[in-house]
């Protein structure tokens, strides 16, 4: 098996793996964390406004960010009074986030005048946010309408910067300038209504109606986009559902692009954190939802393989980056690499390689089913094999090679694995020999479609359209990531610390043959 480099390149000449990449080489989770502001009041009980927003954000994998309009003394029994900031200063945080932060989404919420609404409204049309929802507080629960009429006229002039608006049914007869209505089919024809009216989506929602149904409907000028129904949940804990469901759409929203799967996948996220809400038992009124019931199930789960991977793929990015940023690594795409360079790294990788088989084969022995047996097996065949092919191609006769020492690289690395092979099992054994495969494969072909065509270096470059070792690397993958899986947590980070160490390692190989030469160079 002969070596090669890992993930991250140069951008000048290889393109930039994904940090998430999954165990086959796909390109895994959207690479950026949705940034998503909250504009809202505060609940010093954690599970409404600001609060409850910032929880969600984080708890449907965005970054939260708040700007506060209200300083609110409330529990969860009702609100005892509130403070609000000169508008002014309201300006300033607004101006102090977006001057240094990209904004992917916001969320806002409580707005109590009219020139706070006009602060905001001045704001979004200078920073042209892309995602902009707006969960509008303008009824009390107990059918107190929060806003003056100049205040509900701003709340209008604001609504042509959203692009979502999610009132709850007597917030929805507000903006429609009609009375509260209950039946399904008039809740759809307000929304429409108010769509038209602001040239916005609206989220219709049913939770105010009666029945064991529960509806949910995006609605735009032209009638229903998508529609959801679920069976209602009987609780207490309803505190903050509006303004956590509003910060989950717009963060999911932000991440997939797609108004009604945010939706959906918001849904799903907050009826089981309604569920599981009265486990936190918070106050002796209308308590919280758990907004991190979903996380926490996980944490307590052993993770899958898959999720084993992602998370160790990821973990070495910083090692990946570095070796796609040697300059050996790019001299061997552009040409410009010297071939004494090169000879001595495949001295060293003939080296390395004889000792790399012995360890596979020492995996082979230990291996608990017959088909690992078998690969590991066949891994150290090739890898002895891969001696003749390739590096015999460069360095004509291999006896050369007898003639050579270990370099200070290659003898850190073979120690490292043997010392595996004679201390760990072999679940550990096998996450140490995992980088030659994973490197390998991700940077070799990478490398290849942007080589010099006539580049020296082509005939070893042209192993990588070999599919073999492609799938050689899916399977050692495979075979390492669900050991992990299924084995304890103490061995399992002892298996990630073999991995990483033996990356790091990769590091130290590829960049030696340069040093080395370029010392000689000046002696």
């Amino acid at each position: 098996m002969t070596r090669t480099p890992e993930t991250p390149a140069p951008t000048s000449i290889l393109p930039r793996a994904d940090a998430a990449h999954s165990a086959t080489g796909g390109t895994g989770l959207r690479a950026q964390i949705p940034r998503v502001l909250s504009i809202a009041g505060t609940d010093p009980t954690g599970g409404a406004g600001i609060q409850s927003d910032l929880k969600s954000i984080a708890a449907n994998g965005g970054y939260g960010m708040a700007v506060v309009t209200a300083l609110v003394a409330q529990n969860t029994r009702g609100v005892r009074s509130v403070h609000m900031p000169p508008a002014d200063f309201l300006a300033e945080q607004l101006d102090a986030v977006s001057d240094d932060v990209v904004i992917d989404a916001v969320k806002i919420g409580m707005l109590a005048t009219s020139e706070y609404i006009d602060v905001v409204d001045g704001w979004l049309a200078r920073s042209h946010v892309p995602t902009v929802v707006v969960d509008p507080v303008m009824v009390a629960t107990s059918g107190d309408r929060l806003l003056d009429s100049s205040a509900e006229e701003a709340l209008g002039r604001m609504l042509r910067h959203a692009d979502l608006v999610t009132p709850n049914i007597p917030e929805l007869a507000v903006l429609a300038g009609e009375p509260p209505v209950r039946a399904w089919p008039d809740v759809i024809a307000q929304a429409r209504s108010v769509a038209e009216r602001y040239d916005v989506l609206v989220l219709a929602k049913g939770g105010h109606s009666a029945g064991d149904v529960v509806r949910d409907a995006l609605v735009s000028a032209t009638g229903v986009v998508a529609e959801f129904s679920a069976a209602r949940i009987h609780t207490a804990n309803t505190h903050g559902t509006g303004c956590s469901l509003s910060s989950a759409i717009a963060t999911l929203q932000a991440q997939t692009g797609e108004w009604a799967s945010a939706l959906e996948r918001a849904k799903h996220w907050l009826a089981d954190s309604i569920r599981q809400g009265s486990r936190l038992n918070v106050g002796s009124g209308n308590g919280p939802v758990d907004h991190f019931a979903s996380l926490r199930r996980r944490a307590a789960m052993p993770p899958t393989a898959a999720e084993i991977a992602e998370q160790w793929w990821s973990g070495i990015a910083d090692v990946r980056t570095d070796i796609d940023d040697l300059a050996f690594i790019t001299g061997l795409v552009d040409g410009s690499l010297e071939m004494d360079a090169f000879r001595h790294y495949l001295v060293q990788d003939t080296l390395y390689l004889r000792d790399y088989s012995r360890m596979l084969a020492t995996a082979s022995a230990l291996a608990p089913t017959t088909s690992e047996q078998e690969f590991w097996a066949s891994g150290a065949l090739n890898a002895l094999a891969g001696e003749t092919a390739v590096h015999a191609h460069f360095l004509g006769d291999l006896s050369i090679v007898d003639a050579a020492s270990k370099a200070p690289a290659t003898t850190a690395y073979t120690d490292h694995l043997a010392a595996t092979a004679t201390r760990e099992s072999y679940a550990v054994l096998i996450a140490a020999l995992l980088p030659c495969y994973w490197i390998y494969v991700d940077v070799g072909t990478r490398m290849l479609p942007n080589a010099v065509r006539d580049t020296p270096y082509m005939p070893w470059l042209s192993t990588y359209e070999d599919p073999t070792f492609s799938e050689a690397s899916a399977r050692a993958i495979e075979i390492v990531s669900r050991c992990a899986a299924e084995t304890d947590a103490a061995t399992r980070d002892r298996m990630w610390r073999a991995f990483r160490v033996s990356a790091e390692h990769e590091l130290r190989f590829f960049a030696e043959p340069l040093e080395v030469t370029t010392a000689a160079a000046f002696r």
